[in-house]
């Protein structure tokens, strides 16, 4: 049981170093082999590509788990805390709406590549393994709004403050 609190606590945050770093040490890779011996190649571009594709997705959930994507939170300021914790609900609810149409959607897309086999054009690759970012991202966020919806559900119970993550700007 502890070792899944921790994958829960940290699992976004583990997956976006690696992915982080495989980015960076392509990218230094490719940039010195093009600069010191006019070469580069084209698995070097797709990893790159690809990262930074998984990257966004699992920041997307990371974000969504602590409160942190975009809002304009200037009326909750003025609330009370039932208030405020029917607003997130509500809030959720249409995320979790639109997550789950994605999801349907970002899937399909991998079927269809599957069913083909199509391949990246470096690497030879599935683009399975590449296009599951997109479900996997959204597979995560709605499990992080699910987990969002049963912790506001707890404070309107019990009228205590809502969690609303860090403040970027005070």
């Amino acid at each position: 049981m502890d070792l899944l609190r921790k994958i829960d606590r940290d699992a976004e945050r583990w997956l976006l170093l690696v992915f982080y770093v495989m980015l960076v040490i392509t990218m230094a890779i490719e940039v010195l082999r093009r600069e010191l011996f006019a070469y580069s190649s084209i698995w070097g571009e797709e990893i790159v590509r690809y990262s930074f594709i998984y990257l966004a997705w699992i920041g997307a959930a990371a974000a969504v788990k602590e409160r942190a994507h975009i809002r304009i939170d200037v009326v909750m300021h003025y609330l009370g805390p039932r208030p405020k914790a029917l607003l997130y609900i509500f809030g959720d609810l249409v995320m979790f709406a639109v997550a789950l149409v994605a999801l349907y959607w970002s899937f399909e897309t991998v079927l269809v590549s599957a069913k083909f086999g199509s391949v990246t054009d470096g690497l030879r690759v599935s683009k399975v393994w590449f296009l599951m970012a997109v479900p996997l991202g959204f597979a995560l966020m709605v499990w992080r709004l699910v987990q969002s919806f049963l912790r506001d559900i707890k404070a309107l119970r019990d009228g205590s403050a809502v969690f609303e993550g860090d403040k970027l700007f005070d």
